[in-house]
């Protein structure tokens, strides 16, 4: 499968043509309460990842929140 992930094609050959976006994510290692996700210009909210299908051609936009301390 290949995917546009942050402007970047990314291919993913262990991965059907298309899975569910929570699968995508666990492949990609990312926690996921700490990311959100934008599938071909939507916002996909958590809620959502186990029913979202990603296909191959998609385009995602994924946002990794980095926690900081105080100074």
């Amino acid at each position: 499968m290949k995917v546009t992930i942050n402007g970047q094609e990314r291919e993913f050959p262990e991965l059907a043509t298309s899975v569910k976006l929570d699968e995508l994510l666990q492949a990609l290692e990312l926690k996921s309460d700490r990311v959100a996700v934008e599938h071909n210009g939507s916002i996909v909210g958590r809620g959502e990842w186990a029913s979202a299908i990603v296909g191959s051609g998609d385009r995602l936009e994924i946002v990794h929140f980095v926690g900081g301390g105080r100074r």
